[in-house]
């Protein structure tokens, strides 16, 4: 068995690498400091697709694995603790939404999408 990253999941890895090293960690020791909610933050990462990594499209997320959504999430845990909270948090659990939207009618998840 393989247990390499795909190349989807690698150019993942950097660009969240890449936005929480520049974006998120310059701002960490204030957040924690002054208890701040991150709004700026939170925005740019749902942007970017990383608040439902693991969130079916159709549900529009982003479709990716949960392998995808683990290594997002490490490299912003690894620029500022609570903002890694914060985004495992509001994901509401890749496996949990994948079970949501596997079992439940397009009717009854249609307030999820409004």
């Amino acid at each position: 068995m393989n247990f390499a990253p795909t190349e989807e999941q690698k150019m993942v890895r950097e660009m969240v690498r890449k936005y929480a090293e520049s974006h998120i960690k310059p701002i960490a020791a204030e957040l924690d400091r002054t208890h701040r909610h991150p709004e700026e933050i939170c925005r740019q990462l749902g942007e970017m697709g990383l608040m439902g990594v693991a969130v079916p499209t159709e549900y529009d997320g982003a479709g990716m694995d949960n392998v995808t959504y683990v290594m997002a999430l490490i490299e912003i845990a690894k620029a500022c603790a609570s903002c890694g909270v914060i985004t495992s948090v509001t994901t509401a659990s890749p496996v949990a939404s994948r079970a949501m939207a596997r079992s439940s009618s397009p009717l009854s998840l249609r307030p999820w999408k409004e």
